[in-house]
């Protein structure tokens, strides 16, 4: 009898990408401001009505400024900003609250909660004179210099996780709205994370495009004096997060042939009583 309920479907998913770290206007949980488009697709094996495997690829981009944090904060003298691709390959687990059955429509609907794992890759890139830059090659926090942490990943793990709502009005389309939050182990997604290096010796061995970048406030006030080696840059208590939402809509296939043995029996008993 439960097997009746196993079903595999393909969907795509429309929606935006955000993103919560060092550079978050503050005030604000997240950087609303800077959303923008996100697009994936997934495929999903519905075990049975309560649970589904899920598969998907997601793209989408996040960037932040500290244009945006209060006016009277010092961050915005720091006057760091960013953007990245994000590009995900997902592996979740689905639990349907309600139990969710499209192939008889005795269970159109139901809200679901999804963890799982993902990999991910990014790339925190800056602009400078109307040029853009990418900050992990150039070690911005000293990293790969002696005395100093080594670069980061740009290909990393991370815990998606999040809720959704589903329903269906037939037995082939599935519709819904999902919002998923996603936990890294970094917090370099914005290249921000601890203290400022010797501006000079990064200069030095990585270039002075390194120090222009690592330290922006003289863009702001010219005669400003650079800040000493371990002056705090970042929070390093608090690590990077990404989100991804949207609505999506995908196609089911009865494997088993349910709705097909069920209307076939319908017009068995149709045709006995002719």
């Amino acid at each position: 009898m439960h097997l009746t309920a196993q079903h595999f479907d393909l969907g795509v998913r429309v929606g935006g990408s955000n993103y919560l770290g060092d550079l978050t206007p503050s005030g604000l949980w997240t950087s609303l401001g800077d959303s923008h488009f996100a697009v994936g697709a997934f495929a999903r094996f519905n075990a049975f009505g309560w649970v589904g495997f899920r598969g998907g690829v997601n793209y989408g981009k996040i960037s932040a400024s500290d244009v945006n944090a209060d006016p009277t904060s010092q961050r915005v003298f720091r006057n760091l900003h960013f953007r990245s691709n994000i590009f995900e390959v997902e592996l979740t687990a689905e639990i349907n609250i309600l139990r969710y059955e499209a192939y008889n429509l005795t269970r159109p609907f139901s809200p679901y909660l999804f963890g799982g794992i993902a990999i991910y890759r990014f790339n925190p890139q800056t602009n400078y004179n109307g040029k853009w830059y990418n900050l992990q090659p150039l070690g911005t926090e000293g990293q790969g210099l002696d005395g100093y942490q080594s670069k980061y990943n740009l290909t990393q793990i991370s815990i998606p996780f999040g809720i959704g709502i589903k329903f269906t009005q037939n037995d082939k389309l599935n519709f819904g709205f999902e919002f998923g939050m996603r936990k890294t182990f970094t917090d370099h997604l914005d290249d921000v994370s601890g203290y400022y290096p010797d501006l000079k010796k990064l200069a030095e061995i990585n270039g002075q495009m390194a120090a222009e970048l690592s330290w922006r406030t003289r863009e702001l006030i010219v005669d400003a004096d650079p800040p000493e080696k371990g002056t705090a840059r970042g929070d390093l208590n608090d690590l990077d997060w990404y989100i991804f939402s949207g609505i999506f809509v995908s196609y089911n296939f009865f494997g088993n042939h349910y709705i097909g043995t069920r209307r076939e029996k319908a017009k068995v008993r149709c045709a006995f009583f002719d």
